[in-house]
């Protein structure tokens, strides 16, 4: 089990390291985080939601994800609770206090997905969520130690650099485990920025204070181009622009408060000819290509936030520009001329003016949408060309939307029937497909589009982004065996290497 002191220390990347490397070693090995909140979700072929980590782990460990590799998922709805969501489903919203109430509920969850787990696979590499040494909930958690002492783990604590305070987090986490400490059988130091001699003394004391080893101390990597669990990583994350010096495409993500699967954007990050912004700012918005309003876990309360801060005449500002304007699921119910919600799923508001830049409308339900599809393009749109059909993504959403034209033929992956999907009005188009941008082709035609409008030479081809983040998993799993004992980390899978 890796476990952190704290959010953001690396813990979900450490795991999918892990993951890969002993999928290589012919390990049958499966990822574990029995509770994930975040707003980065994805959809398993049976059709349940997981954390986008979790995802991504069972990517670098060779096999198809399930919910049982997260069997509680927390989305925040707004300050007062979040969505629940067990076993892929939505159970409830919650307060805080609901859900420590629920706790045995989510615990029986919790167990019968690791006990799954556990009859099908040899070796399952666990991760927690924040820190273990959150004594005000430590007999409220269902995630860190609760999960060690269930499944007999040994856990590898990770500490963060370059937050600074490393050993002191270290020290005092361990100090405050109490009767659980002896569950931690070494530390890893993550996002160094230096000479690791440097380090060798501190890594000498906290061992004779404590009794436990560091057994790697792990570089601080800018971007390692892999899918990042949540929104911390955009607060400092800055998507490089080409080598060149100059991007010929700039795309503006609208950085909504409930900003959901961000990660729908990365593909673009790694274009040769694209800057990608994620941000609120006026000059951003009104001088880029192309503007995208991503996924939201609130429309609604989004909405009011685009009316409160000005933005939605800065967009109304920008579709007069001629600027494009995409919205991706939550975006596109902004786009449209009105949000229902009679059944008060997002707050106490019935209805809301939309954007008004569609013509649809949108009804929010009590049931969520969550399916992988593969789509076909209809075409209609201005500035992308070709046939692109076998395209593939995915949908998680809380609401019917009606329009009177469509973009794209949907075929659900869980054999329900087909049904089109989008809509688009000028310079603006949405859809519900979440990943419609990890498509190569697609993502290239909108780009040679967006160019061609300001008649800039095209690229036949851009980057062929799956064997993209292939290579970014294994130049991340040479960091890990350069700088991590794994045969320390073999020794504690009591596997006979």
């Amino acid at each position: 089990m890796i476990q952190g002191t704290g959010s953001g220390v690396g813990k979900s990347l450490i795991v999918t390291g892990l993951c890969r490397i002993f999928r290589n070693m012919g390990v049958k090995t499966a990822p574990f985080k029995a509770q994930n909140m975040a707003l980065n979700s994805y959809v398993t072929r049976e059709g349940g939601e997981i954390g986008r980590a979790q995802a991504l782990q069972a990517e670098a460990s060779g096999i198809e994800p399930t919910v049982h590799m997260n069997p509680v998922l927390l989305k925040a709805t707004g300050e007062a609770g979040s969505q629940v969501i067990i076993r892929g489903k939505v159970h409830s919203n919650m307060t805080a206090q609901e859900y420590y109430e629920f706790k045995d509920t989510a615990w029986e969850a919790v167990t019968a997905s690791l006990n799954k787990l556990s009859e099908n696979y040899e070796l399952i590499i666990i991760e927690g969520a924040g820190s273990p040494a959150e004594i005000n909930l430590m007999d409220k958690e269902v995630v860190n130690m609760a999960v060690a002492r269930y499944a007999d783990a040994p856990v590898v604590l990770t500490g963060d650099i370059d937050r600074g305070g490393v050993f002191a987090s270290l020290y005092g986490t361990t100090a405050l485990l109490d009767k659980d400490a002896h569950y931690i059988k070494a530390f890893i130091i993550n996002k160094f920025r230096g000479d690791p001699e440097i380090l060798k003394p501190g890594n000498i004391q906290i061992e004779e204070k404590t009794g436990i080893p560091v057994i790697g101390v792990l570089p601080y990597v800018k971007n390692p181009g892999l899918h990042e669990e949540d929104g911390l990583s955009l607060e400092t994350k800055a998507c490089d622009i080409p080598e060149s010096g100059m991007a010929a495409i700039k795309i503006v993500i609208l950085r909504l408060r409930y900003m959901a699967n961000f990660t729908d954007f990365d593909p673009f990050a790694f274009e040769p000819d694209v800057e990608l912004l994620y941000s609120v700012r006026k000059d951003d918005l009104l001088n880029c290509d192309l503007i995208v309003i991503p996924g939201s876990k609130n429309t609604i309360k989004d909405m009011l936030f685009l009316k409160e801060s000005g933005l939605d005449k800065v967009l109304n500002k920008a579709v007069h520009k001629g600027i494009s304007i995409i919205g991706i699921c939550g975006g596109y119910q902004l786009l449209g001329k009105s949000i229902e919600d009679p059944y008060n799923v997002e707050g106490s508001l019935n209805e809301i003016k939309g954007l008004g830049f569609l013509d649809i409308t949108t009804t929010l339900n009590r049931v969520k949408t969550t399916c992988r599809v593969e789509a076909g393009f209809r075409g209609g749109l201005p500035y992308i060309g070709g046939e692109h059909s076998g395209l593939s993504g995915y949908e998680i959403h809380m609401g019917t939307t009606r329009n009177s034209s469509a973009l794209f033929d949907i075929t659900p992956l869980n054999n329900s029937a087909g049904y089109m999907d989008g809509a688009s009005k000028g310079n603006v188009w949405g859809t519900y497909i979440h990943g419609v941008f990890d498509n190569n082709g697609f993502r290239r035609a909108l780009i040679n589009g967006l160019k061609a409008k300001k008649g800039l030479s095209l690229h036949e081809r851009g980057i062929d982004y799956t064997r993209l983040r292939e290579q970014h998993l294994n130049q991340w799993v040479d960091i890990i065996k350069t700088h991590i004992d794994i045969d320390f980390i073999k020794r504690l899978t009591r596997f006979d290497f």
